[in-house]
């Protein structure tokens, strides 16, 4: 019963994106009001890099893809069992503990990074005259929230408040925008698989438009408090044109479907080192 009721929620998570990529309803393949017809959806552009009046990368466009879903290791494009060999002895431990009906993402909380969700999201860059202040990235998915990242030229604060998504500093190398984080919370999981970290985690992440459609992102991923040494992985997103992020509606805790049901579902596996 726990995972029927576990495989109810992510089919219910999946929505908003069936309503992306189906064509109809009821099996006529005619397109319906609100729904994309993904039958004349072109492929992704390779052209040009496109850039802003500034001379910096425009990253603009609907983006998916770009970090871990399901596996760290498989997803950033490492062997199996290399990130896992780095695994201190209580986070081993933590993860063998874990499985995918405890995932704090089931009950709509944040997923971190440099995870992503099945779901788009958007670049914001702030440009003017005057160098950017600010950039932001906005995720359709029940990561309910934007990422902010300071673009002039701070530093990070000596006393962070550890947050779900750290504080981010970013700069431009050339053509590739590094983002600094740190102030991470240890609630969240890297994937589905449960590789845990702390909150000594830092993670920097290199995001270089390799043309029109291809987004790549190179974290670094740096935690002493759960890994022997640093280790990268590496991730390709890829544009949507003619997409726009939907609205999702997703809050922590959500028990809706789910508190009319016999068993319920069991409290999410938010604990990091103890």
């Amino acid at each position: 019963m726990r995972r029927l009721l576990v495989v109810s929620v992510l089919v219910a998570t999946a929505v908003p994106l069936l309503a992306q990529t189906q064509t109809g309803l009821g099996g006529s393949g005619a397109p319906t009001v609100g729904t994309v017809n993904t039958a004349k959806r072109a492929a992704v552009p390779t052209g040009p890099v496109p850039r802003l009046p500034n001379g910096h990368v425009d990253l603009d466009g609907v983006w998916v893809g770009g970090g871990p879903i399901n596996d760290l290791e498989k997803d950033g494009g490492l062997k199996p069992g290399e990130i896992d060999s780095l695994l201190l002895p209580w986070a081993k431990e933590l993860m063998s503990k874990r499985d995918v009906t405890l995932e704090p993402h089931n009950q709509c909380l944040p997923m971190g990074v440099p995870r992503v969700t099945p779901f788009p999201y958007r670049f914001v860059q702030n440009y003017t005259d005057k160098a950017p202040t600010h950039l932001f990235i906005l995720h359709e998915g029940n990561i309910h929230t934007y990422r902010q990242i300071f673009m002039d030229g701070r530093k990070h604060p000596d006393d962070l408040d550890s947050t779900w998504l750290g504080h981010s500093i970013g700069r431009w190398e050339g053509d590739t925008l590094v983002i600094d984080t740190v102030g991470y919370n240890d609630k969240w999981w890297f994937d589905r698989r449960g590789h845990p970290h702390t909150e000594q985690l830092h993670t920097i992440e290199r995001w270089t438009r390799k043309d029109m459609g291809h987004l790549e992102n190179v974290v670094t991923i740096d935690d002493p408090g759960a890994y022997t040494k640093p280790f990268t992985v590496k991730f390709m997103a890829t544009w949507t044109p003619g997409n726009e992020l939907l609205e999702y509606i997703c809050q922590e805790n959500n028990q809706y479907g789910v508190q009319t049901l016999p068993g319920g579902l069991p409290a999410a596996d938010t604990g990091g080192r103890r």
